[in-house]
């Protein structure tokens, strides 16, 4: 399988990735966890787990998603707060069906909930 490396600022190094993706979702795609209570807004993609190795040992082992799958940034809440998500392809379903995210950050790069996902704003693509 063809690679490519890419340096990953969380984990302080290059990551070696697969070349092709096999992303289920997309940015501005709404999901779900799910394990625990909380949504969000995807905003980007990692092809394969590109956190630090701290953040990976925190997980508990009998729940710990593998490594060589696509992991997502998002953009989530739960009834409490808002906050920035890191979370394994395994992890997520689609979520849009249960309308918007009213993460604050949402504005920043998307324009409005079309009622299936979000778009990124104009003024951020090429």
């Amino acid at each position: 399988m063809d690679s490519a490396t890419f340096f990953s600022p969380q984990a302080g190094r290059q990551i070696e990735a697969p070349l092709r993706l096999n992303a289920r979702f997309g940015i501005g795609d709404v999901v779900r966890h799910r394990m625990f209570d909380f949504r969000g807004v995807i905003f980007d993609i990692d092809p394969v787990f590109a956190n630090s190795e701290e953040w990976y040992e925190s997980i508990p082992q009998e729940i710990r998603p593998r490594r060589d799958q696509p992991y997502y940034h998002l953009f989530a809440e739960n009834e409490d707060s808002s906050y920035v998500a890191y979370v394994s392809q395994q992890n997520l379903v689609a979520d849009s069906e249960n309308g918007a995210v009213e993460h604050p950050q949402v504005p920043e790069l998307f324009g409005e909930f079309d009622g299936k996902r979000y778009r990124m704003r104009r003024s951020l693509t090429h």
